[in-house]
């Protein structure tokens, strides 16, 4: 189920409004049966590979906990990591894999005689699979004690606002709040709603309004001037920043409206000065996961190859992030340049250290932030591109010029001035609105007064019913991850 569907617009208040009817001990029963239908409504045959991974963690959990012998706990903890990657492997990386032997025996002309599945993915494999492994490695570690109810468990891998593109969330954070008996309160469900406006707003008049400019340059870039491919790359960048963002805006929002709280998974990005302060800003739930899990015990592993040591876990981490994106090279090199662009930060720590007491504050700070987004922008490419030769065909067309861009922008099929106009114009909107949020002394003086959070509100409201996309429903770009 899309949340920008008109499906969801009955879901979510029905849901909420018996979740709060239903008296406490049953309120997990509701959340449980609400979030398999919203999962069932895309594939239902996919709910059979949620529960197996409910099962592999719950129980592998259980075990660990009763275990003492350290290497009988390890043992059932690599199990259990090997099940919960098994399902990856098959459902997301076998055709990847099974290409890559294709190519190596094809050098020894030699056939290969797996065949290719031909399956969907399943919707937010990678989301839940990571979050379920999480609880059994915090279990292995004594950071979390077994969750003795099934029941409770399941609806905390399977919770519908998070369930398909995150938050990732950590047990130690979500599973205790199924617990908490939650009342209806006025202002949490204001924030929430307020939220999930912010959210829409950003999906359906931003996102989806770019996106048809930015799969029109994407589709043909050799048919468009550099300049225009280089705006279509740009005008990416928000694209995937208001889906996604968008997304956990609203996930977040609804959760909020029950009485949950989700972590924060944005926090302006585009205002990051350096490479590693952009992944503490951009999918904060994904990038902790694997500080905590992979980058951490590697570097800790390491720690005496002093910098290559953490070079080598960065460039490791990264790559392993361009995979959980996707089964394909071109993500491969897109997690590899993050790789890269955090090894030269190691590399280079003391010498920009240095530089910036050099220049004024607030040139140092700006050029940064412009190199940081420059450099994401770039590295994006590739994580749109459907395959390699397209990223670098793409790369290689941003340095044809045609002096006659305006023609030539009328010209395209989908788009004009006007609408390109307006998408730059409601992407500054959008950034403003984040500003304001962000700064609190600003918020609170202004939504201080009824008049402008009114006008606030209905004015996102018109903005969505006059300039949202409503014609063909929009996946968010994440659910194919």
């Amino acid at each position: 189920m899309l949340f920008n569907s008109l499906t969801f617009l009955v879901f979510f208040p029905l849901v909420t409004l018996v979740y709060f009817l239903l008296p406490h001990r049953l309120r997990w029963v509701l959340l449980l049966l609400a979030s398999a239908f919203f999962y069932m409504y895309f594939e239902p045959l996919y709910i059979f590979i949620l529960i197996f991974i409910i099962l592999t963690n719950f129980f592998g959990a259980k075990i660990i906990y009763r275990l003492t012998e350290a290497r009988n706990r390890k043992l059932v903890l690599v199990l259990s990591i090997i099940l919960n990657l098994s399902v990856l492997a098959l459902f997301k990386y076998f055709n990847f894999l099974n290409g890559i032997l294709d190519d190596l025996l094809n050098v020894s002309q030699l056939q290969n005689p797996i065949p290719y599945l031909n399956v969907l993915l399943p919707l937010g494999i990678s989301f839940y699979t990571f979050q379920g492994m999480s609880y059994t490695i915090d279990v292995f570690r004594g950071l979390q004690q077994p969750e003795r109810h099934l029941g409770i468990f399941s609806t905390y891998l399977m919770f519908y606002p998070q369930l398909v593109a995150g938050p990732i969330e950590r047990a130690s954070h979500l599973l205790s709040q199924f617990y908490e008996k939650h009342t209806f309160k006025v202002d949490t469900a204001a924030y929430g709603l307020r939220l999930m406006l912010l959210g829409f707003f950003k999906k359906v008049v931003i996102a989806d309004r770019l996106g048809i400019f930015v799969s029109e340059i994407y589709a043909q870039p050799e048919a468009y001037s550099g300049l225009l491919v280089l705006l279509g790359v740009v005008l990416f960048s928000f694209q995937l920043y208001c889906d996604f963002s968008g997304y956990t805006d609203i996930a977040i929002g609804a959760a909020a409206v029950m009485g949950f709280r989700l972590m924060e998974n944005f926090n302006r990005p585009f205002i990051a000065t350096s490479i590693s302060d952009f992944w503490r800003r951009w999918h904060i739930s994904l990038s902790s996961w694997i500080n905590d899990y992979l980058y951490n015990p590697i570097a800790i592993q390491k720690r005496n190859w002093g910098k290559w040591g953490l070079i080598y876990a960065a460039l490791f981490s990264f790559t392993l992030i361009g995979l959980w994106h996707g089964a394909n090279w071109n993500f491969v090199i897109f997690g590899l340049l993050h790789g890269l662009a955090l090894s030269y930060e190691i590399l280079t720590k003391k010498r920009r250290r240095k530089l910036s007491k050099r220049l004024p504050v607030s040139f140092y700070g700006n050029l940064s932030m412009l190199l940081t987004f420059s450099f994401f922008t770039f590295s994006i490419i590739f994580f749109r591109s459907a395959n390699v030769a397209q990223a670098f065909s793409v790369i290689s067309n941003i340095s044809f010029y045609d002096p006659d861009i305006l023609a030539e922008l009328q010209s395209m099929r989908v788009f004009d001035i006007y609408n390109l106009i307006i998408n730059v114009l409601l992407v500054c909107l959008i950034l403003a609105i984040e500003k304001v949020i962000a700064e609190s002394h600003i918020r609170n003086k202004l939504f201080k007064l009824r008049w402008v959070r009114v006008s606030t509100y209905l004015g996102c409201l018109l903005i969505i019913g006059l300039f949202g996309v409503f014609q063909n429903q929009n996946d968010f770009i994440y659910f194919q991850f």
